[in-house]
């Protein structure tokens, strides 16, 4: 498969964020290419991370079609072959957008990312372990890192082009978006985590915490847009083995977090960009639990 950090496609591209390239179609339909950049701590990588991608991409597909008739999202397409039917413009590219392309529908994104935690880890411990709060909203007393929130938690933050995203209140979130949009927006985000959250229990993996995002199409449809539940926006662990009271290894980019929590306490790494180069070993090692992360959510392999 290709290894790709920056996509050229026949289209105007309309967008590039840490990861994906959006591209238009048309009035109505986007093009999203994840390709292998991979970020840590809000800064991307130089080094490209082989299948991450493609990872990416067919994780999302796969919730999106397990979440057909429960909530409206904006998929299409993730076949290359299928892609290249509804846009024949990309038929000499097939190379470059197998796996890592999805075909979808036009909406406005909402400039909010919908998180809920199911389990009180990463900042979310932090500020808890420091205040007793989570966004400067107390929590209950006693809880343990990693412990699981019955129910969850749902805790909005702003998107951020660059930098950190912020946590804040559903009071906030009720300012930019409106009541009624709000409401809606943690039914949703809610229905689809605990969907998700009981779907990936099975497969022996714990959804600890996830974020979504949510977009308005030009009639007004609220569709789940994006990503969904990957090794990206979510954080994975394995159910064998799981104790609270401590943190949990997990199926996402925590071979590349170590390496940096490693050279920023070295004094190697400030925390900004540009971040350090990675080592091979380390590149591979994250792929590897990409992979891995996909093969035990799905039950096979990734293949393309």
């Amino acid at each position: 498969m290709v290894l790709m950090t920056t996509s050229d496609l026949p289209l105007k591209r309309i967008a590039r964020g840490k990861v994906r390239d959006v591209y238009e179609v048309d009035a109505d339909r986007l093009l999203l290419v994840a390709t292998d950049r991979v970020s840590a701590y809000d800064v991307v990588m130089a080094e490209p991370i082989p299948m991450k991608g493609a990872v990416l991409t067919q994780t999302s597909a796969w919730w999106f079609r397990q979440l057909e008739g429960k909530v409206q999202h904006h998929m299409l397409a993730a076949d290359a072959d299928a892609i290249i039917a509804s846009v024949p413009a990309l038929a000499k590219h097939r190379a470059a957008i197998a796996g890592r392309a999805m075909l979808c529908r036009r909406a406005t994104v909402f400039p909010i990312e919908c998180v809920v935690r199911g389990y009180l880890s990463g900042s979310a411990w932090r500020e808890y372990a420091k205040a007793g709060t989570l966004a400067g909203e107390a929590l209950p007393k006693g809880l343990q890192e990693s412990g699981r929130l019955d129910p969850p938690v749902f805790s909005p933050a702003t998107k951020a082009e660059s930098g950190h995203d912020e946590n804040i209140t559903i009071g906030r979130m009720r300012e930019i978006l409106g009541a009624e949009v709000t409401a809606e927006l943690e039914r949703l985000t809610r229905l689809v985590y605990t969907q998700g959250r009981d779907v990936a229990l099975k497969q022996g993996i714990i959804i600890a915490d996830t974020k979504f995002e949510f977009g308005r199409t030009a009639a007004g449809e609220i569709l789940l847009i994006d990503e969904v539940m990957t090794p990206d926006s979510s954080r994975f662990w394995p159910l064998d083995g799981y104790a609270p009271g401590k943190p949990q290894p997990s199926f996402d980019k925590q071979p590349l977090r170590d390496w940096l929590d490693v050279e920023r306490h070295a004094g190697r790494w400030n925390g900004d960009a540009p971040a350090p180069k990675l080592p091979p070993e380390v590149v591979e090692a994250t792929s590897k639990r990409y992979l891995e992360a996909y093969r035990r959510l799905t039950g096979h392999a990734l293949s393309l």
